[in-house]
């Protein structure tokens, strides 16, 4: 339909067939086969021919201003679109973990805003699984893989579950000479289902038992029961590398590898697959990808 529009419009234009033929390096028989399609299927004539010369009919004339505008409209929309992938611009939509969204990503949009001020960012934080078709959803920030064939995650870290109290903590009662031993102290731990229980990661997952006195369901809310010394956690590394680092928790058991799953997980950038990337997504996933490298090392 669309060629059809184009070939009227230059028919128009030009005053000719032949003239529209040369225009679209055609031949002429072509172009009048369009014609003759497009005012079949209007059930109404369009133009005047004559062997000298085409005219508009009444018709003719009215069809052809909206089709001048549907054609102007469809080159600013290809214009719009070109400039897009060519420029990061646009809104940008994002879901991710309230937990991973407040501690490593928000600190970042400002930066991010002022290297790409073109980009309108828009962020929820959630726990729930978002339907990134349905919802509109440009990137979803995840732990584990999502299943569906028409996703692509992106890792961008490792979470690194660490065992960690405070320091207050553990004057006043101490430390578990080995994971079997935390059955015994006050144990954190995090209200969603699939990550509440504990597991020594030695060959294959070894539960252990522990006395959950506390359960939150925030990676946040976790933390800031580890600074009131409430007892021991299961935290990612990303949450609580400043902490670690100004001493406001301690590393517990460092030489085992913990995790409150089953298997070793990661947090993934989760985007739809698509033959062209649009150039906000290409760059907010360099982005984060970057400074995470160097907010959790």
């Amino acid at each position: 339909m669309l060629t059809r529009l184009h070939y009227f419009n230059c028919v128009v234009e030009t005053g000719s067939i032949s003239a529209a033929s040369r225009v679209f390096d055609v031949q002429p028989s072509s172009i009048s086969r369009q014609l003759a399609a497009l005012e079949k299927d209007l059930g109404i004539r369009l133009l005047n021919r004559t062997t000298r010369n085409i005219g508009l009919t009444e018709a003719g004339s009215t069809y052809y201003e909206y089709s001048q505008r549907i054609i102007a409209e469809l080159d600013e929309a290809n214009r719009v679109v070109n400039d897009l992938q060519k420029e990061p611009q646009g809104t940008l939509k994002l879901s991710m973990t309230v937990g991973f969204g407040e501690s490593c990503i928000l600190p970042l949009i400002p930066e991010f805003k002022k290297q790409y001020p073109k980009i309108k960012v828009q962020l929820e934080l959630s726990e729930r699984v978002i339907d990134l078709v349905e919802e509109n959803v440009d990137i979803a920030i995840r732990s584990g893989r999502l299943p569906d064939s028409n996703l692509i995650a992106r890792k961008l870290l490792d979470n690194d579950f660490i065992l960690c109290a405070s320091p207050e903590y553990i004057a006043e009662h101490g430390t578990p000479n080995s994971p079997n031993g935390l059955a015994k102290f006050d144990c954190i731990t995090y209200g969603y289902s699939g990550w509440r229980d504990w597991f020594l990661m030695a060959g294959k997952p070894i539960k252990l038992t522990i006395v959950d006195h506390l359960t939150v369901n925030s990676v946040n809310g976790q933390k800031q029961l580890l600074l009131n010394h409430a007892g021991f956690a299961l935290m990612p590394r990303w949450a609580i590398n400043n902490e670690l680092k100004n001493n406001k928790l301690v590393h517990v058991l460092p030489e085992y590898i913990l995790s409150p799953y089953e298997s070793i997980s990661s947090t993934y950038a989760i985007y739809l697959k698509r033959d062209l990337i649009s150039p906000k997504i290409s760059v907010f996933l360099d982005f984060i990808k970057n400074k995470l490298k160097s907010v959790t090392h």
